[in-house]
């Protein structure tokens, strides 16, 4: 589905404009091209290279891949991110996001990703946010489309343990919810 993976990793891009001058690690099997020599893939990763910007990705993408907006696996793992760049809210097919080991410390960063339909899978482990009261529930109650948390399924108890959860913070908005059903 995803096509071979693009993958920067352990490049050490300061950012990821670097990658127009660089070439993908080489793979086990060779990345495909259009006759514009531009890659035919749905995946990138660009874990363990010491990023803390994505500013210039939707630039780089479209200089790189034949299809930029159709990412959709996204590894930006083990990098020094501390905020989800916005630039990721323009990924609308993104279906993977590996966010795990970097320094996000709000759970309202991920508020950002309540925007992409067909996010399925996140990880934030390793981040200080994991450490935040009600991590879990609230990924779940903010990206209602996920089915795997830190590698970890998303249970339909979970759903209904989180539904009650959020109705219980804040009822005023629940009650005007049952009005409208």
């Amino acid at each position: 589905m995803f096509g071979s993976p693009v993958d920067f990793s352990f490049r050490e891009l300061n950012t990821v404009s670097d990658m127009l001058s660089d070439e993908p690690n080489p793979g086990t099997r060779p990345l495909k091209r259009d006759s514009e020599q531009k890659i035919l893939s749905a995946t990138l990763r660009l874990n363990n290279n010491f990023l803390s910007d994505l500013t210039g990705l939707m630039d780089t993408l479209s200089a790189l891949y034949a299809e930029p907006t159709r990412l959709a696996w996204l590894d930006i793992s083990f990098n020094e991110f501390q905020h989800i760049h916005p630039v990721l809210t323009q990924l609308k097919e993104l279906r993977l996001l590996y966010l795990h080991g970097n320094r996000i410390c709000k759970l309202s960063e991920v508020d950002k990703l309540a925007v992409l339909p067909f996010l399925h899978t996140i990880t934030l482990h390793g981040n200080p946010i994991v450490t935040e009261r009600d991590y879990r529930a609230h990924l779940i109650g903010t990206l209602p489309h996920a089915k795997m948390i830190d590698f970890s399924a998303v249970t339909k108890q979970e759903r209904e343990l989180t539904s009650v959860w959020q109705r219980s913070r804040n009822p005023h908005k629940s009650m005007s919810h049952s009005k409208v059903d």
